[in-house]
């Protein structure tokens, strides 16, 4: 049991004692259902990463008996910064995968802990057990629209944002500290989702920082005893009065030093390059060249409709010399092999599967080559699946998604219908910097825009011309910081 209770008393306010034994009743389930293995030791050790590995200097830590190296003792680099995360579609990994090249770009050594990676911990258990509903819940809600107005989206946008959802998390997270029972409790840590950075801190790390994603504040995301950052301004004043986080009442703000406005979470290499690959999409706009659509398929396996009506009307548009579509679907290679099943046509696209240096080797040809035709892009390693679209993205025209963690970053955007409620103001800060569109919620509105966008390159112009703003202004440097506030250093 951890020495503080955070799921009574959060931010100086005291759960009503309904909430808090409920609370407690969450933590005794897990308890009886996956065990309490909170006292027991785990050894970890640290091995290279795959993809960013070799890219980003970034190591992983797994268990010392996985490893077969179970008598070794973790050392780690001089600068060394702890990841952690959790595989929840690809969006916390993207998020970490940001840390990561941030802190190797300020010379540290970034240590990869994926915390659905100990399976036979009671930690991986109950996040694995909680991602499997979240899923199904994604799946269901794309497909039944009394589902998503009744429950999914009001679960999204009101249902996570109570006091009593985080003080139920909480107590679910005292279970999830035995992957940290042998690091030293000093090294920086950040946490890409609020159960890494809740973890941590009831494992007694002293220097955990709370990556909180999206736009819209929800107590979800609260891990107190950590500095919280977020990435605009609406969620930073949001989270401050903790505003509507108990229905009808205002509550006691969070105290000054734990909430920072950090700007958004996006890599090194793709910050350093927005000049560039800006000055390429204008250039290739003057060359009269297709028009490059970056399609992202989340890891939730949401949204498959919305997906072959995308790809049949950009096969059209391909077919007039108008547009080459580049499909990135993950590691889910069964996504792809149904799209082709529905669409026969897709059966003619160039395959990169499998291969990431083969990816990587196409990304940096795109950087100034042409490229035409339907492009499809398989990784069955999660780290190539999801650090292909980073490579991907930079050479592309329009990244069209929906408004997640990618809302955030420096490319221009066509959002697409959201997954969750929560998620439609990712599109508003997109609109808001004038790096992406605002949410197209039909059909007809993605279509047409695709349309305008082929017919004209004003609104390519004008989001490129908005990303440079923004970078002169430090829209985009927020990985750094996050970074920074990590190692204590000042901003």
């Amino acid at each position: 049991m951890a020495a503080i209770d955070r799921s009574a008393v959060i931010f100086g306010n005291p759960l009503p004692s309904r909430d808090y034994a409920a609370a407690c009743k969450n933590r005794e389930k897990y308890v009886k259902k996956f065990g309490d293995d909170t006292a027991e030791p785990y050894p970890l050790v640290a091995v290279e990463a795959p993809v960013i590995g070799q890219r980003l200097g970034v190591q992983q830590l797994v268990s010392a008996g996985e490893s077969g190296n179970g008598g070794a003792d973790l050392v780690f680099a001089e600068k060394p910064v702890i990841i952690g995360t959790i595989r929840m579609g690809f969006g916390h990994y993207r998020i970490g995968m940001a840390m990561a090249s941030a802190a190797h770009a300020l010379g540290c050594t970034p240590y990869w802990m994926n915390l659905m990676g100990f399976p036979d911990t009671t930690c991986t258990k109950i996040i694995s057990a909680q991602n499997d509903l979240y899923s199904l819940g994604s799946r269901i809600s794309q497909k039944s629209k009394l589902f998503n107005a009744v429950v999914w989206e009001p679960m999204n946008y009101e249902g996570f944002r109570k006091l009593s959802y985080n003080a139920s998390d909480q107590k679910a997270a005292e279970l999830m500290v035995r992957p940290f029972q042998c690091l030293p409790k000093d090294v920086p840590f950040i946490g890409c989702h609020a159960w890494p950075a809740q973890a941590a801190n009831h494992a007694g790390m002293q220097r955990v920082v709370n990556a909180i994603p999206d736009n819209w504040p929800m107590a979800l995301h609260l891990a107190e005893g950590a500095i919280h950052a977020v990435q605009t301004p609406n969620a930073f004043e949001g989270y401050k009065m903790l505003r509507g986080f108990a229905k009808g009442k205002v509550l006691k703000p969070m105290p000054e030093g734990s909430l920072v406005d950090t700007g958004h979470y996006v890599d090194h290499e793709l910050v350093a390059n927005i000049e560039a690959d800006c000055a390429a999409r204008q250039a290739r706009r003057a060359a009269g060249e297709p028009v490059r659509f970056l399609l992202s398929i989340g890891g939730a396996g949401a949204q498959y409709d919305l997906f072959k009506s995308i790809i049949r009307h950009a096969l059209k548009l391909i077919s007039a010399g108008q547009a080459s579509l580049w499909v990135n679907v993950g590691d889910h290679k069964n996504v792809w092999e149904k799209l082709v099943a529905d669409i026969p046509a897709l059966a003619d696209a160039t395959c990169h599967f499998d291969d990431f240096a083969e990816t990587e080797a196409f990304a940096t040809a795109a950087l100034t080559g042409p490229v035409s035709g339907v492009h499809a892009f398989y990784h069955a390693d999660i780290f190539g699946a999801v650090y292909s679209t980073n490579l991907l993205m930079r050479a592309c025209d329009f990244l069209m998604t929906k408004p997640s963690e990618l809302a955030f970053y420096p490319v221009p955007k066509l959002m697409i219908q959201r997954v969750g409620g929560h998620e439609q103001w990712g599109a508003v800060r997109a609109a808001e910097v004038g790096d992406g569109t605002y949410e197209l919620r039909t059909v007809e509105e993605i279509l047409g825009c695709m349309d305008m966008v082929c017919a004209s390159p004003e609104l390519e112009l004008a989001m490129c011309d908005c990303i440079e703003r923004a970078k002169a202004v430090g829209t985009y440097d927020g990985a750094y910081k996050v970074v920074k506030l990590a190692l204590g250093e000042s901003l």
